[in-house]
């Protein structure tokens, strides 16, 4: 029988330590969606337990892969965007997600394909990733990310009706969450490109 409890990281026992790469990350998921079916509860457990840029960085990326064309998808991720993120600014110590989220599945097939097509550009970062402009990833400047995926999250719903943004600010929110992560305040300032580029989508969208 499935655990219905809230998920909150200090209650889930056995859970692995925190990933600190973008590869670790996509591999513990690829692992455990083997699974016909995996529940949210499953994916999160499987990434750490006190962290909260994993849990950032995860449906960030989910919604940068194919997985965004699943109806209503997009809108999902971005509840779970909306929730970390705000706990994130609120400084709180321990995550928490509502039964409601954390009992939806989805198919196991859908998500190794989905982030196995991530897979090398994840390697490649990683390659890349140091502890550059930590001014960025430290309090107050670390505000800013935060926001900017608090937001970001808000209005996903509504830009599932403009075709590929939601995948182009799953990017940016990836690239934030990443950076605050790995400590990396290049990756940062990177992650404000693809807000740029949804920008002009909407504008042509609307215009």
């Amino acid at each position: 029988m499935e655990d219905t409890k809230p998920y909150q990281a200090d209650v889930l026992p056995d859970t692995p330590p925190c990933p600190h790469s973008l590869s670790e990350i996509l591999d513990r998921v690829i692992e455990i969606a083997q699974s016909e079916r995996i529940s949210l509860r499953q994916i999160l457990h499987t990434i750490g337990d006190a962290s909260f840029a994993p849990m950032l960085l995860l449906p960030a990326l989910a919604v940068a892969t194919p997985l965004s064309g699943i109806p209503l998808f997009s809108s999902l991720m971005g509840v779970v965007i909306v929730l970390v993120a705000s706990q994130m600014v609120l400084r709180r110590e321990h995550l928490w997600l509502p039964d409601w989220i954390l009992r939806r599945t989805i198919k196991g097939h859908l998500v190794r394909d989905g982030f196995a097509k991530v897979q090398p550009v994840a390697k490649w970062m990683d390659a890349r990733t140091a502890r550059r402009l930590k001014l960025f990833t430290h309090r107050p400047l670390v505000f800013v990310p935060q926001l900017l995926c608090l937001l970001s999250g808000m209005i996903m719903p509504v830009l599932e009706f403009v075709p590929f943004s939601s995948s182009i600010l799953g990017a940016g929110v990836a690239l934030l969450a990443l950076g605050m992560l790995t400590r990396d305040g290049v990756l940062i300032i990177l992650g404000l490109i693809p807000y740029a580029l949804v920008g002009r989508l909407v504008w042509a969208a609307l215009a």
